[in-house]
């Protein structure tokens, strides 16, 4: 096992270019996107220029073999802006489930369309939740069928991250009503495709700045080849699920799978909230006075924000760990991508709302910003799956995972016989140890100190 936090010169480089940009272009511009509720085309075209809006940029972060990349950017992005950070990355969770589900050819053909190009940006959604399911992706209602050469939707979607204003729509209905959310496909349905109606854009409460969207489909038809896998696959993915519930067996959901490996994303976004809100409220309260002194000096404002600050860095190592994770094909068997998204999610409200307490009534007016993050926040523990969502995910983890040891534990180990062997506490190198120490008097001391040399802990 290799750990080390150290971030390498090109994550620190990405993390301190997110940051400049979440600082000189993003928070600007925060309150008046609030305010307005404007979709931040600028900004978008801003962050094209600095690389920070292409698929190619994403599939860079996503092979990063640390996992660490892509948790950093959305930090540093999303503590400049939730509802500006949420337009700017909305395509990456469309390519996400593109880059899952689909063939190649198809991931050629889609993800420019995701992203478009500085000067020529075009934008992507990912549609699966509805009105009667929510975060129960096994209750939806939208139903694809074969036509010939076409396949034809009908459903319903709600709260769709740039719904009806994307170039490309990735879709997910029920192909097989007997497999119910087993039964589920991934579709493509380009923007203006008959059928495909804009009901309304949602008033939201927070990330105000993000376009977020009622759809509707109504014998929307799309071409065979915009089925995500193509038809082969999902024939043969549809026949092993119907065998796994025959014997008894579990059979997955491709958007289950989907949101499992998007959750240490959304976990990110939200620590980026609650790092501002921490900042924040540390820096008024090492400022503001009250009885002669700074209001930091009071335990009731000191011991809160030290809470906070440990739950922060508590939820970033487990995000970090589900990042590092799916970088590295790990399953999330025992809930890690759901802890990550609960973690992060809670601690970003409760930072918000402590920083709201901690400058009293200026917290509660927009002067400040901590009232925006507070609403911004609240978002987190809702969509991606509430944390009610999450808890249940967890648990029944768990269950199935009853009996089997911790992860760090049960991962097939790296190092080979040797390390097996000869590793840091093996019984080999303890008892060399010991035996070099009994020796001590009898061997020449160059000899005794590079032995023990070899066998010390690192510095």
């Amino acid at each position: 096992m290799s750990f080390d936090l150290t971030p390498t010169a090109a994550q620190h480089d990405l993390a301190k270019r997110a940051h400049e940009f979440a600082e000189d272009c993003l928070r600007p511009a925060a309150a008046h996107y609030d305010r307005a509720q404007e979709f931040p085309w600028p900004l978008l075209e801003a962050a094209a220029e600095r690389g920070f809006y292409s698929p190619l940029f994403y599939r860079d972060l996503i092979g990063d073999p640390t996992g660490l990349s892509l948790p950093m950017f959305m930090e540093e992005l999303f503590w400049g802006c939730a509802g500006i950070g949420l337009a700017i990355v909305m395509p990456a969770l469309a390519l996400s489930a593109i880059g899952q589900a689909a063939t190649p050819e198809q991931m050629l053909r889609w993800a420019p369309e995701c992203f478009g190009t500085p000067g020529d940006l075009k934008l992507a959604a990912l549609a699966i939740s509805e009105p009667e399911g929510g975060s129960d992706v096994r209750n939806l209602r939208t139903r694809a069928v074969r036509d010939g050469d076409d396949w034809v939707i009908d459903g319903h979607k709600m709260w769709i991250g740039n719904g009806g204003i994307a170039n490309v729509h990735v879709v997910n209905a029920v192909v097989d009503a007997e497999l119910g959310h087993r039964g589920q496909a991934l579709f493509v349905v380009p923007g203006g495709t008959p059928g495909l109606e804009l009901v309304r854009k949602l008033d939201k409460m927070g990330c105000r700045a993000s376009h977020t969207a009622e759809l509707r489909f109504t014998g929307v038809r799309v071409p065979a080849e915009n089925l995500l896998g193509g038809i082969d696959k999902l024939e043969h993915t549809l026949a092993k699920r119907r065998e796994a519930l025959r014997s008894g067996g579990r059979a997955g959901s491709v958007t289950l799978g989907t949101f499992e490996q998007t959750r240490p994303m959304v976990a990110a976004q939200a620590l980026g909230i609650a790092r501002a809100a921490l900042e924040y409220m540390t820096a008024y309260a090492n400022r503001r006075e009250a009885f002669g002194a700074p209001i930091i000096d009071n335990q009731g404002i000191a011991f809160p924000i030290a809470d906070l600050a440990t739950e922060i860095d508590a939820a970033r190592l487990l995000t970090w760990r589900a990042s590092w994770m799916a970088a590295n094909g790990v399953p999330f068997e025992r809930g890690e991508g759901s802890m990550s998204k609960l973690a992060a999610s809670q601690v970003a409200v409760k930072a918000t709302e402590r920083a709201i307490q901690t400058l009293g009534g200026w917290g509660y007016i927009s002067d400040h910003p901590v009232e925006k993050w507070y609403r911004d926040a609240k978002l987190y523990t809702i969509f991606e799956g509430t944390s009610e969502i999450q808890r249940i995910v967890i648990a029944h983890a768990l269950g199935a995972a009853d009996g089997r040891p911790p992860l760090h534990v049960d991962l097939e180990p790296s190092g080979g016989p040797l390390s097996k062997a000869f590793g840091r506490g093996t019984e080999v190198r303890t008892r060399a140890a010991a035996a070099a120490l009994g020796m001590r008097d009898h061997v020449p001391g160059p000899i005794l100190k590079a032995a023990m040399r070899m066998l010390r802990p690192p510095r």
